[in-house]
């Protein structure tokens, strides 16, 4: 089960951290995907994306995350939680945010739009599967927020997957 909110000024802040996140990871040889942990109103943790630097094809922002996350706090506490991530969750993350109990996902670039932009790229062979639909298929609600910041959220991709 999803749910669905329209963003918030504060949404659309931390949105934006990920996104510079996303350059860092892009600044140091990775995929340009970033994503941090809010709880309470105050980012607790941030990841890159790592697949390059690790040589690892689940070294995705996301799940770095969550890993970070299941070894920093317990269900109750994830389950206040919000993931901001730069680009839609992958089918792969999207699971990873559910098994690990997170409450809420936002995310600027939509998987449909990275599709856009990646093409038949090898380096992300992009799956047209929106983390909603994952989700939907979860016994506990997660609440999704996104696409937004499309031109922001995209301007970290450009010229990399050419």
């Amino acid at each position: 089960m999803t749910t669905t909110t329209a963003p918030s000024a504060q949404d659309e802040t931390f949105l934006r951290t990920a996104i510079a996140t996303a350059a860092k990871s892009r600044a140091a040889g990775n995929h340009p995907f970033g994503a941090l942990l809010v709880l309470d109103g105050e980012q607790v943790l941030e990841a890159g994306n790592t697949v390059v630097s690790e040589g690892d094809a689940t070294g995705h922002a996301e799940t770095n995350l969550v890993r970070l996350a299941t070894r920093t706090y317990d269900r109750d506490t994830l389950a206040r939680a919000t993931l901001y991530t730069s680009t839609e969750p992958c089918a792969m993350c999207a699971g990873a945010v559910y098994w690990s109990g997170i409450g809420r996902i936002a995310y600027a670039l939509g998987e449909d739009e990275l599709l856009a932009l990646t093409g038949a790229n090898p380096e992300n062979p992009t799956m047209a599967l929106p983390c909603r639909d994952v989700l939907a298929a979860g016994q506990r609600p997660v609440d999704v927020v996104g696409p937004c910041l499309h031109v922001e959220a995209a301007a970290v991709h450009a010229g990399f997957w050419a």
